[in-house]
């Protein structure tokens, strides 16, 4: 334990443990709200197709990350546009693009000079190698969810949960459909650096899976997830280190073992609950 408190003297650590933090109050939110909206197809059709932005930005010379953060986005519009306005199924659309940008990210990196750039990072995230530019980014983020979600929450949980009644209203539906899922898309591509493409659907499902054992509340499962989502980081963190492992995959497997034992000890409460109750009816009857 000692040793662990010892980490906090490198500043690469320091920084992990600050990108873990954010991306704990980043995914819990945005996460929350791709759970209760069932559009976490959606959600993993733009994190793979930002890789194409990724590759767009090692071929042009810009930053990779700045790349994919244009390509989410544009694929998030893109499928809120291909569904609504061109009648095509939202499905298919999520495929095409999710296929489109692994093509061409693939394609780009093939083609740009020089040695081929080591996409593992990206693919399956390396916490311990966050910068402080990408601090900033990821304090940028955390302050516009937390305000955008305070400022705009009852019209969030109005035209989320209820868009046929909200359009009656004349609320800007499509204003906020396309806003929400531009952030949902900012804030996929900006956690790439913690946990990778691959893997950052889990960190936007798993808190959520594990908070929504305790509440079915919008508002209390945010904080639940952001709360889980810090401790499943934090106890994968000391997992890599302590193993030698991938710290990307080792949270996200912390997270998956959390969520185990809590679920195996909702079973076992529920059991036991329910044998207590038999007891009583039992000594009711008799």
């Amino acid at each position: 334990m000692q040793n662990l408190f010892a980490l906090f003297n490198f500043e690469f650590f320091r920084n992990a443990f600050l990108a873990a933090f954010m991306a704990s109050i980043t995914c819990g939110i945005i996460g929350t709200y791709i759970v209760s909206r069932r559009i976490v197809f959606i959600s993993g059709g733009i994190t793979h197709a930002s890789f194409g932005g990724i590759g767009m930005g090692y071929y042009f010379g810009f930053n990779p990350i700045m790349g994919a953060v244009a390509f989410g986005i544009l694929s998030a519009l893109g499928i809120e546009l291909f569904t609504k306005k061109a009648d095509m199924r939202e499905d298919s659309a999520i495929a095409m693009l999710w296929s489109l940008g692994m093509a061409l990210g693939v394609i780009f990196i093939f083609l740009t000079p020089g040695y081929a750039p080591n996409l593992m990072s990206y693919l399956f995230g390396n916490i311990l190698t966050v910068s402080k530019s990408d601090l900033l980014f990821l304090l940028f983020l955390s302050v516009f969810v937390i305000s955008f979600f305070l400022v705009f929450y009852r019209m969030i949980i109005f035209v989320s949960f209820d868009e046929e009644f909200a359009l009656t209203n004349n609320a800007p539906v499509r204003l906020f459909n396309s806003l929400l899922i531009s952030l949902v898309a900012l804030t996929i591509v900006l956690n790439i650096r913690v946990v990778g493409i691959i893997l950052v659907m889990s960190l936007l499902t798993i808190p959520q899976a594990i908070a929504n054992l305790f509440t079915k509340r919008f508002d209390v499962m945010m904080f639940y997830s952001i709360g889980f989502g810090f401790l499943g980081s934090v106890a994968g963190l000391s997992f890599s280190y302590i193993y030698d492992v991938p710290s990307g995959a080792a949270i996200i497997f912390t997270l998956i073992v959390l969520y185990g034992i809590i679920k195996t000890l909702f079973l076992i409460f529920e059991k036991a609950k329910m044998g207590n109750s038999g007891i009583r009816e039992n000594i009711l009857k008799s």
